[in-house]
């Protein structure tokens, strides 16, 4: 019997996952359905209640409803409750629903794996203080970072997550006027204008030659955080599409116990496949 499994999100005509999960099928020959299912707030508790009642096997959360989705399931990683929101959903051996977040996971993977960025003892820089920087938090500090800086437009909420995550790591909460001249290692860009082209308000002198920059959103062309960073001469300024791949394959790997090959799929989607 064929296994389904879904991706919920709204809007969600844009996303990728199908594509990269269907490749991740036929690389491990598992038996399987991937499909996007547009599902509006209002009516999240009902839709994801009845994909699974249903017989769904697993599901993939992305905007707006990670931090709603905590709510509906049965249990959750240690992770995925630091984050306080859920990318994944796999069905327990007792048919209960088990929560994940592997943002993470992903994003480190790609980083250290695929990229070579060296994460143990850098001074890391994290722009923006919201959902997806909660989702990050603890894998990055996981690679003992010498500390874990998270810069926001408003200071409370960074230093909330410094507050949130102190138990973990070296971590410190400021505004963006607080961060000084001095290069960091690592910068990851994770503010919610993304692509919209509104970067916060940032000194050049965090930006080193060999400073190395991550968005986590992509896009076709260089995003505009990408974009910037390389005016500066920054030779290492990548985007999310590494790390929404890599997610992927740690979600695939929780509910079908093997993990794919994930450069062949970075590269076919890279290259428009």
């Amino acid at each position: 019997m064929t296994d389904r499994y879904v991706v919920i999100g709204h809007p969600i005509s844009h996303s990728k996952s199908p594509q990269i999960h269907k490749m991740f099928a036929a690389q491990t020959s598992q038996d399987l359905t991937y499909e996007a299912q547009d599902i509006a707030p209002e009516s999240l508790d009902n839709d994801v209640r009845t994909f699974f009642s249903d017989g769904g096997r697993g599901m993939n959360i992305t905007l707006p409803h990670k931090e709603q989705i905590p709510a509906l399931v049965d249990a959750q990683s240690e992770r995925a409750a630091l984050a306080g929101a859920i990318n994944t959903i796999a069905v327990q051996e007792d048919g209960g629903l088990f929560g994940d977040n592997t943002d993470g996971e992903g994003l480190v993977t790609d980083m250290v794996n695929n990229l070579n960025a060296d994460l143990e003892d850098a001074r890391i820089l994290i722009l923006g203080a919201g959902g997806a920087t909660r989702g990050i938090i603890p894998d990055l500090l996981a690679t003992n970072p010498q500390l874990l800086t998270i810069a926001n437009r408003t200071v409370s909420k960074a230093k909330a997550l410094e507050k949130h995550f102190a138990h973990l790591g070296n971590i410190f909460g400021a505004g963006y006027d607080e961060l000084g001249k001095q290069p960091y290692d690592i910068v990851i860009h994770a503010t919610s204008a993304g692509l919209a082209g509104d970067l916060p308000p940032l000194p050049d002198g965090i930006i080193g030659a060999f400073t190395f920059c991550y968005d986590l959103s992509y896009a076709d062309q260089d995003t505009p955080f990408v974009a910037w960073v390389k005016e500066l001469g920054c030779t290492e300024a990548h985007d999310g599409l590494g790390m929404l791949v890599e997610q992927a394959a740690a979600a695939f790997n929780l509910w079908r116990g093997v993990r794919p090959e994930t450069a062949p799929v970075i590269e076919a989607i890279r290259n428009g496949q």
